[in-house]
Parts: structure tokens; sequence; C-alpha cells
């Protein structure tokens, strides 16, 4: 196929000054950006909510520029174009997942809370214990989310300058881990913003564009040309496995290339599915608009933006499948992640390229910086001011720490996104999404409907649903096997997705825990958050108490 071979050669040509120098622009761009909104970071509520001055509007593109990471981008097309059905699964997932964050808990917990998701947990319930450990699966959530980010921009920018080996690739994700602390540090919630704002509109702009040019040049049957083009590549020897099964017949249309066990693919789908109403980063940005009345109007923003996206993913992932090809996006630098930015390159040659890359660059910057402001807000917030000083640290207190836990997140963030350069970014965030649903979802869920819900209940809730989380993906394939982190052994548990276990256990803990300390909570405190949730009534005093 001419389309292919073309391709194939465009692949291998690279213009490493001249993507520098978009690069360079983009960063500079979202710099000004940052340090312009940073004057008015006056307060706490100016730095961890943005001061609440957002419109329903400004938020929902802010919301979609939190939510459309790496993995929705990057992961998902690679996912598509080398799996087909089974990458697709990624898509369909983050966006039931995000109707399901919106419809149970979203309002409820934005007329609730007041900084992070352990004000809304600790509401009724005893705050020390249940902000430690609020705090801690905020923690662990957002660095196994950073992972996925830092893993993303490693494979990118090692795909743009032709780095290949492993020490220039270690090199990018650190200057990547130095410019996500710059960012916080500079701007707080209301820089980030500002930058997430700006980063939706490019990136769904950047995709419309591209999906239009692949629907001119194949038409609507993209799926064709995908088969054609997985058959009549050659693959590099770490896809041995998936060269065979299309070699035996298997086709990018059929379920399976990725995921043979049905029950791994239940598994992924429970945990996107349930996952993104337990995601800290994203609850947090309903905390940045004035009412309740702007937290729907941003909902039905975010749900436009974030849906029309997911569309556009399958045309770009089948239609760098059929334009770029299975193999040459394996062996390419970044590997599966690599498939929109070859795409680009295939489509507009290294100018698309360099402008299509460097969006996606600015949506993993845009996405850490969240999840490093949300990881801050909590350790500062929860633990240093809830459970160390019980209250009375003052906001100068608690931003110096904030401050000091965003280096810490980002050395952490460094360190590990080294560990995880070549794997998938959607399947490393799925990860994140099985312990965010494991852990937060059924302590959120019981706290807002069922009255009988105790602090033990949350405690065993979330430590139980984390562990079970946590201790299933270091003994999955994840980390051992051909496949895996450490390229050796062989895993104990067999699924790459703990969500189908480690969810029911979260829950099953929680009202075990409420059961066996039943009446030890105020029912006052109970009726008060569940009129409050539903009405919004006394939100704006929990908000500047």
């Amino acid at each position: 196929m001419n389309v292919v071979a073309a391709a194939a050669d465009a692949a291998s040509q690279n213009e490493p000054v001249l993507n520098i120098s978009i690069f360079a622009a983009f960063v500079a761009v979202t710099l000004f950006i940052v340090i312009r909104a940073s004057r008015n970071n006056k307060t706490a509520a100016d730095f961890y909510a943005g001061g609440r001055s957002f419109s329903g509007t400004q938020n929902g593109f802010a919301i979609a520029g939190d939510y459309l990471s790496a993995a929705s981008f990057l992961g998902i097309c690679g996912a598509i174009a080398v799996y087909g059905y089974d990458g697709f699964l990624y898509s369909i997932g983050f966006l039931v997942a995000w109707l399901v964050a919106l419809l149970l808990v979203a309002e409820l917990m934005r007329n609730t809370g007041k900084f992070t998701m352990a004000d809304v947990l600790s509401f009724r319930l005893k705050q020390r214990p249940v902000r430690m450990a609020a705090a801690i699966s905020t923690l662990v959530v957002c660095f196994f989310y950073l992972l996925a980010q830092m893993a993303g921009a490693g494979g990118l920018v090692a795909l743009l300058l032709g780095v290949t080996d492993q020490v220039g690739t270690a090199a990018v994700v650190t200057v990547v881990g130095v410019l996500m602390v710059g960012y916080v540090l500079i701007g707080g919630m209301k820089g980030t913003t500002w930058v997430q704002i700006v980063k939706a509109g490019l990136l769904i702009g950047g995709a419309l564009l591209m999906t239009i040019w692949v629907l001119a040049i194949q038409g609507v049957d993209l799926f064709s040309a995908a088969v054609e083009a997985s058959q009549n590549q050659t693959y590099p020897e770490t896809a041995k496995a998936l060269e065979d099964a299309i070699a035996g017949g298997a086709s990018v249309l059929d379920p399976g290339l990725q995921y043979k066990n049905p029950i791994d693919f239940l598994s992924l789908g429970l945990a996107l599915v349930l996952g993104t109403a337990g995601l800290p980063h994203v609850l947090m940005r309903f905390y940045t608009v004035p009412t309740a009345k702007e937290a729907r109007k941003s909902v039905v923003w975010a749900i436009m933006l974030i849906g029309g996206f997911y569309l556009l993913t399958l045309v770009l992932g089948y239609g760098a499948g059929g334009l770029v090809g299975a193999g040459t996006i394996l062996s390419s630098p970044g590997g599966v992640n690599s498939a929109a930015p070859l795409l680009a390159q295939a489509l507009g040659g290294p100018v698309l390229m360099g402008i299509i890359s460097a969006v996606a660059f600015a949506t993993i910057l845009a996405v850490v910086a969240g999840l490093t402001i949300t990881a801050a807000a909590s350790f500062s917030h929860d633990i240093y001011n809830g459970v160390i000083k019980r209250g009375a640290a003052t906001e100068k207190q608690e931003r110096k720490v904030a401050n000091v836990t965003i280096v810490v997140i980002g050395l952490l963030a460094i360190v590990g996104g080294i560990a995880v350069i070549g794997q998938n970014v959607a399947f490393l965030v799925a990860l994140a999404f099985a312990i965010a649903a494991s852990a937060n979802l059924p302590t959120i869920l019981y706290s807002l409907f069922w009255r009988g819900f105790t602090t033990r209940g949350a405690v065993w809730s979330m430590y139980g649903g984390l562990i079970s989380a946590v201790v299933l993906i270091v003994l999955s394939p994840v980390f051992w096997g051909e496949t895996g982190v450490l390229k050796a052994g062989t895993a104990i548990f067999p699924l790459s997705n703990p969500g189908i276990v480690s969810i029911p256990i979260g829950f099953l803990l929680g009202w075990i825990g409420s059961l066996t300390s039943k009446g030890s909570e105020d029912p006052r405190l109970a009726a008060e958050m569940e009129v409050r949730s539903l009405t919004g009534h006394g939100a704006e005093k929990a908000v500047n108490h």
C-alpha cells in the first residue's frame, strides 16, 4: 500500500531543531499565562481553588483540559492503532466514567466540600483518621497518574528528538519534571486552570483538524486500511505475540488482540467506568466555581468537549493504523504512544508533527500540574494542618508545606517516570483509575448516600481498597514477565488490572466496618451533610469558614 510505505518513510525523518523551536514557543506562552495568573494568588482559596473565580464555561474547558490527558490523546490513539477494538475500550470507558462521576458525585461533593476530597469525607466522621486515609489515598492515586504522564512525555520528546537510548529519554523526563514543578510553584490552581483552558482548546482543535484530514484521505471506511496495514508490516521483536496473532488471521476489528482473557477485559472496563468518580484531581475542579449553578454549567460544557474528543479518537486511532501502520508505530521511539504524532507527520509533514506534539506536551504539563497541586493540597491541608497541627496552621504555613510537597512529588514523578518508559500511558492511567475506584469511590458513595456509614467503615474501605489494589498491581504482569517493568519472573496475579477484585473489597470493607461500629457517629451531622449535598445550603459557609 503506497500510503503506508510513504508514512513509514516519513516516520524515519525528523527535524529536531524545528521541533525544539515549536516546543519552546509553546512552553514560553504557557509560562507567560501562568506568571500573569499567579499575580492574584494571595490566599489559600486562590492557590488551591483558583479563588473560586472561574465561570461555568471556563471551568468546563478546564475540566476537559484536566481530563483529556496524555492517556486520552497519545495512549488511546496508539492503543486503537495497534490493538483496534481492544484499544477503543479506553475511549468508551473514559467517557462513560465521566457520566457516572457527574450523576453520582460531582455536584454533591461541590456542595459539601471546601478544598479537597478529605474535606467532604471527614465532614460527619472523625477528622484525623479519615483525613489521613483520604490524603494517603489521594497521594497514591496522583502518583500513579503522574507516572503515566511522565512516560508519555518521555516517549513524545524522544520521538521528536530522535532519542533512542535510555539515558537520553531519562534526561527528557527530568526536564519535564522540573518544568512541572515550576508551573505549580508559580501559578497555583489559578495559573494551572488557565493553562488547561488554553490547552483544551488547542488539543480539541488539533484533533478535529487531523480527523477531517484523515477522512478526506481515507473516507469513512477507515477499518479496511487499518486491517490491511497491520497485515503488511514488520513488527519489532518485543511485539512477537502481536505479530503472530495477526499472521494467524487476527484482525484489529476483533476483540482479544490485546486482552486474551475476557476477565481482564472486564476488570479494565470496571476500573475505567468507576474510576473517574474517585479521582481527586478531577473532583477538585468543582471547587473552583462560585456557585452550584456554575458547577452544573461547567458540567454541560465538559460533557460536550470530552464526548466530542473521544469520538475523534476512533478516527485518529484507526487512521494512524491505516496511514502509518502498527509495525512502524511500535518500532519508533516512544512506541505505542507515538501513533498520534506519526499520524500528524504522515498528514502534514514535520511542521504539523511538531505542532501536534507541542500541543500533546502542553497537555501533559497541564495535567501534571493539576495532579501535583491536588497532591500538595492534600498533604498540606489534610495531613499537615488537619492531622499534625489539628487545624491550627496558618495559611502561610500551609503554603510553605505545599511548596515543599510539590518539589518532593516532582522528584518522585521523575524517578517513577523513568522506570515506566515505554509503557502505554492509557494502560498506566487505568491502574490509577483502579486504585481510585477501590480506595475512594466506596467511601465517597457511602458518605453521600448512607447515613449509617461510620469512621471505621471509611478507614477500612480506603486502606483496604488502596492496599489490595496496589498489592495486586505489584503481583501482576504489570511488574513481572516479558512485558512487565522488571522484565523477569512470573506474575502471581494473572490480571493486568486489579479492579474486578479490589473494587468489591473496598465496598465490602466499608460495609463491614460500619456495621461493626453502628451508632458511633452523630446522626445530626449525617442529616446536615445530606441536606447540604442535595441543596447546596450552607456550602458557601463551608467554603469561607
